[in-house]
């Protein structure tokens, strides 16, 4: 009895380090400060406890969605310019992952005034990040156009990985109503008219696509987050299988012009079942 009683601790205790490990990541320095303002400050909220949007960020499937979402992303040049020319994602790739995952969880989760805080020192930030890009035509982070290009392909990134990922995949009713509650939050940032039905955003993807294109931009930054993480060699494996999950999201029509693999069967069996086993292992150690 004593026996099983160390081993449960030991487990417990490698299970809150793994996660602490894992938060700090994903959050940065200011996560623990930052967590106690969203989640434990009175005020109303955005969006109920209840609606879908919760659901959806507040799961380990976002890993897998964020990564896919980068990688969308980049398949717009003008978007990929400004990535490229001011974001510093080299650099300072964890700062930027600790400043996306506050945006979506200050605007999901924290009291209105910690989300319309975020919003507009966004908003600031935008105003600022502007220029040319390596074919001659200008880009401004701030133009409605490009804001609704990462909206969509980011909540779509979302949605996908939650259904096939997720704890909880949700119906149709519930898809539909993440997209309409994504569409609150692409309002305060910028976008002009956001989809609100997963058709909408199945249309407005599409519609995207003849602006699309493979540029050399894109691909380095997709080598970057698939192949050259800035992480440590005990984490390399689990990001791997993290990032085999992302690029077996992608349709095919996107992956060619980032020259990744298109790998049915193998993605259908392992990468699969590697998306599943790792997502559950993140949503443990972050549970404890």
């Amino acid at each position: 009895m004593m026996g099983n009683v160390v081993v449960m601790d030991r487990v417990s205790a490698l299970r809150a380090r793994l996660g602490a490990d894992v938060f700090q990541k994903v959050a940065g320095d200011e996560g623990p400060s930052r967590r106690e303002r969203i989640h434990a400050a009175p005020g109303p909220r955005w969006f109920a406890e209840d609606r879908p949007i919760r659901v959806v960020h507040g799961d380990a499937s976002m890993f897998v969605g964020g990564l896919r979402a980068l990688l969308l992303q980049s398949l717009h040049p003008l978007a990929m310019a400004g990535v490229a020319g001011h974001s510093g994602f080299r650099g300072d790739p964890w700062g930027r992952l600790a400043r996306t995952s506050y945006f979506l969880a200050s605007t999901t989760f924290g009291p209105d005034a910690e989300a319309r805080a975020t919003i507009d020192r966004i908003k600031s930030v935008h105003e600022r990040v502007r220029g040319v890009a390596p074919d001659g035509r200008p880009y401004s982070a701030g133009d409605p156009h490009l804001l609704e290009w990462v909206h969509i392909a980011e909540i779509d990134s979302f949605l996908r990985a939650h259904q096939r990922y997720g704890s909880h995949p949700l119906d149709q009713e519930g898809r539909d109503g993440y997209v309409a509650d994504t569409a609150r939050v692409a309002r305060e940032l910028g976008v002009l008219d956001p989809p609100e039905t997963e058709a909408e955003l199945a249309a407005r993807i599409e519609r995207f696509r003849p602006e699309l294109a493979g540029t050399a931009e894109a691909r380095s930054a997709a080598r970057f987050l698939l192949l050259n993480p800035p992480l440590a060699l005990v984490a390399r494996a689990p990001y791997a299988l993290l990032a085999a999950a992302a690029v077996g999201l992608l349709p095919k029509w996107a992956r060619s012009p980032l020259r990744l693999p298109y790998l049915p069967l193998v993605e259908a069996t392992f990468v699969r079942g590697a998306g599943q086993a790792v997502t559950s292992g993140i949503r443990w150690v972050m549970a404890g």
